[in-house]
């Protein structure tokens, strides 16, 4: 006689456990203590086996008849439905240990050394402000792209649009290492794409080529009064378009006076690896100007704070310069790139390929990667040089020649 619910109810505990059978193997078995189990007996490869599928009345006697129903399904496909649990409750083990934020930092110190300490401390800070806090604990296997997109939605609604879109890229690298690693299947920020708002794409603010000479003359005469290793950084900005953080944290040691070349290490480079600027005249007699300076000090850095001589001048120096001149709506420091850019390609003639490579941009194509720092190098050295005289001669004064010495 099958059970009823209202006999599964009404069944009182004895001294012993006994059984009330449902058919099919299922029966309810009624402890001492009043506890109410239901059980599955069934037999696999010639022998009898048992299987716990939950207590009443939590588990209905509905659903054990429907779980019934899958183990039998099971058998009939010759799969163990108890090594099936025992699998499934291993995987909610791992996941449960597999968090978001147990795999991100795993994936953090494996990426970490082929990074600078500044960007590795902005990855690390910005995981622990606006992921770990609403997604750490989740079992990474477990985080659906809606769960994931609410918590980039709450990083726009501070009107961080930009860290936003970072933040989820940032979260598709961790996906695709715990796929990886075996810790989860899917990666949830790729179903993302176009879920988020973008800014407008600006590019950096750069000088037409005829405002040139106003901004030199401007910036020689010096009538803001700039302090004169910040002018000096803002000239040397302009001579080899480098980064402003390349500009800003530049040493001493990467300095070689005698083969005229700046050597930047490949930590401090964006695409992390190293990157040789030549040094035109003109670049020397800053550099030279700047030692000169320095020499008391000692210190490491070719543009130290004015605070602290052991750090270097901060961030955001040289384009505090270009406002005080006068300038800061139409350019930024990091500007001075395009204006090379664009000028030694249509002025003077240089490939655009030694102009790339002098940009320290990658490289296109399947062999972008296998970088020769000295690609073009002999070319590389004239072009900076041509540059500089192109800059030199747009001062109908020749005021920047008569202050440094420098020959055309």
């Amino acid at each position: 006689m099958k059970l009823t619910d209202t006999a599964c109810k009404a069944a009182k505990p004895a001294q012993k456990p006994y059984k009330r059978f449902d058919g099919g193997g299922l029966y309810l078995e009624v402890m001492p203590n009043g506890n109410k189990l239901w059980r599955l007996k069934y037999r696999y490869i010639g022998k009898e086996r048992r299987i716990s599928l939950g207590a009443y009345p939590l588990v209905t006697l509905s659903e054990a008849r429907d779980e019934r129903t899958r183990i039998k399904k099971l058998l009939i496909q010759d799969i163990d439905p108890a090594t099936v649990k025992k699998d499934k409750k291993a995987e909610l083990s791992r996941n449960a240990a597999n968090t978001f934020e147990v795999v991100a930092r795993e994936w953090f110190d494996m990426k970490s050394g082929e990074w600078s300490e500044n960007y590795k401390t902005k990855m690390r800070l910005g995981l622990e402000k606006n992921i770990y806090p609403f997604l750490g604990h989740r079992p990474i296997a477990d985080i659906t792209p809606p769960e994931l997109l609410e918590v980039l939605r709450k990083i726009e609604k501070r009107g961080s649009l930009d860290i936003a879109g970072r933040t989820k890229q940032i979260c598709g690298m961790v996906f695709r290492y715990g796929i990886q690693t075996g810790k989860c299947e899917r990666d949830a920020a790729a179903d993302l794409k176009g879920a988020l708002k973008t800014h407008k794409t600006e590019h950096f603010r750069t000088l037409e080529l005829k405002d040139l000479p106003e901004f030199m003359k401007a910036l020689e005469r010096n009538e803001v009064r700039l302090f004169e290793r910040t002018r000096r950084a803002v000239w040397l900005s302009l001579y080899t378009f480098c980064r402003p953080g390349e500009i800003r944290q530049a040493r001493w040691s990467e300095i070689d006076f005698d083969e005229c070349l700046w050597i930047i290490p490949a930590e401090r480079m964006k695409m992390r690896r190293p990157h040789v600027v030549p040094l035109s005249s003109q670049a020397l007699a800053i550099l030279q100007e700047q030692r000169h300076e320095l020499a008391e000090l000692k210190t490491d850095y070719v543009f130290p704070s004015q605070i602290n001589w052991k750090k270097p001048m901060s961030d955001g120096t040289v384009n505090k310069a270009i406002q005080r001149l006068g300038y800061g709506k139409e350019l930024v420091a990091h500007g001075f790139r395009a204006l090379a850019r664009t000028t030694i390609r249509e002025r003077l003639g240089f490939s655009s390929e030694v102009i790339e490579k002098q940009l320290a941009h990658k490289s296109p194509g399947p062999l972008g990667e296998a970088y020769d720092r000295t690609q073009f190098i002999d070319e590389r050295k004239k072009m900076m040089q041509a540059w500089a005289n192109f800059l030199d001669a747009q001062s109908a004064e020749n005021v920047i020649q008569a202050k440094f010495g420098r020959a055309g």
